[in-house]
């Protein structure tokens, strides 16, 4: 019953990019192969591309200008989003092609960024 209910979310016409980030997960999770590409898919075309890296904001939130001695940081919302969409393109049966894994690399690139100094992030999840 709970796999129906994410099916009839997914289906729906206008998803937010976080639950199509955490449906995505889930779906990896269940072994829904089509249901997991096509949101992975989905979330591809929603993508920021940045010196090299990958990640995903919300809608309507742009980032804070960059400022001498000081390096932004995402809110908690776009690492968490950001590590659920590479959840699951790495919870993939069989596993990840190379270049999925490729694609990863540059997700975890972006997420690495957002460490502070002490190693931890804006995000407890």
């Amino acid at each position: 019953n709970a796999l129906f209910c994410l099916e009839t979310a997914a289906n729906q016409k206008e998803n937010h990019v976080y639950t199509k980030a955490l449906l995505a997960y889930a779906f990896a999770l269940a072994g829904d192969r089509e249901k997991r590409k096509a949101l992975l898919d989905s979330l591809e075309k929603e993508a920021v591309r940045k010196d090299g890296s990958v990640h995903w904001q919300r809608p309507g939130k742009e980032p804070e200008a960059d400022l001498p001695y000081y390096r932004y940081r995402a809110p908690s919302a776009e690492v968490e989003m950001t590590a659920y969409v590479l959840l699951a393109h790495l919870t993939s049966q069989p596993a990840p092609a190379q270049e999925e894994l490729t694609f990863a690399s540059l997700i975890a690139k972006w997420i690495g960024s957002q460490q502070n100094p002490n190693g931890g992030f804006s995000s407890t999840q």
